[in-house]
């Protein structure tokens, strides 16, 4: 997948969880408790976690994030043999605190020192996101943080990326849409976004409508390809 150069980009609209924030860093960070299970279950409670989103969705059963989230990780912790309410606190409590990428804090300085507007678009919660945006210090470098809960239903629903549409007032196509998700990478290219697949984890493609317009690795690829200095 080829690069692009876009033009005309007014805004980048960032999801948050693996694309601006580390999901695995709560496991990492009680690796002394989990011992040599903890990517496992770092993996099975993100595998979870998105899973659920995508089924409440289909079943018309939402619950917010925070909820899914702790449902998710207890999945994840009974599949691995592990009980401990006190763990499962912490690591509950470690997910609102997660570290973001390197690279994050000046990409996003770059961005808006063009004069290019930077938001998020995420599934988490109001309360879930503002704790990881003061944690990684870049309140002041984001135009706005916008929670699917406005709409109910979790993304790659077209309701969710209506989101961002409306609270900046511009067109898809003077938005850049961000997400080391493959499956909200594609979803929002359907949606009518001009999108950056940062596969972060070398994914291969998804075999589904909506392919990106270009694949970074990291984050600090994305102000060159939107005309940022």
């Amino acid at each position: 997948m080829a690069t692009p150069s876009l033009k005309n980009i007014k805004a980048c609209v960032f999801d948050a969880y693996g694309t601006l924030f580390d999901v695995n860093a709560a496991a990492r960070a009680e690796q002394a408790a989990l011992g040599d299970k903890w990517l496992e279950i770092a993996d099975v409670w993100r595998l979870k976690q998105l899973q659920y989103t995508w089924l409440r969705s289909l079943q018309r059963r939402h619950a917010d994030f925070w909820q899914v989230t702790g449902e998710a990780l207890d999945f994840a912790l009974a599949s691995a043999g592990v009980s401990d309410a006190a763990l499962r606190g912490r690591l509950m409590n470690l997910y609102l605190t997660l570290s973001a990428y390197p690279e994050v804090k000046t990409t996003l300085e770059r961005l808006k020192s063009s004069g290019i507007k930077c938001t998020i678009l995420s599934n988490g919660t109001p309360d879930m996101l503002a704790a990881a945006v003061d944690n990684a210090g870049i309140a002041s470098l984001l135009d706005g943080v916008y929670s699917i809960e406005d709409v109910g239903i979790y993304k790659p629903d077209p309701s969710t990326y209506q989101i961002a549409v409306d609270c900046l007032g511009l067109a898809p196509s003077e938005i850049s849409f961000q997400s080391s998700n493959g499956w909200d990478a594609y979803g929002a290219k359907v949606f009518g976004f001009n999108v950056i697949w940062c596969n972060r984890f070398d994914q291969a493609a998804e075999r589904l409508p909506g392919t990106p317009d270009g694949q970074i690795k990291t984050l600090d690829e994305l102000p060159a390809i939107v005309g940022a200095t």
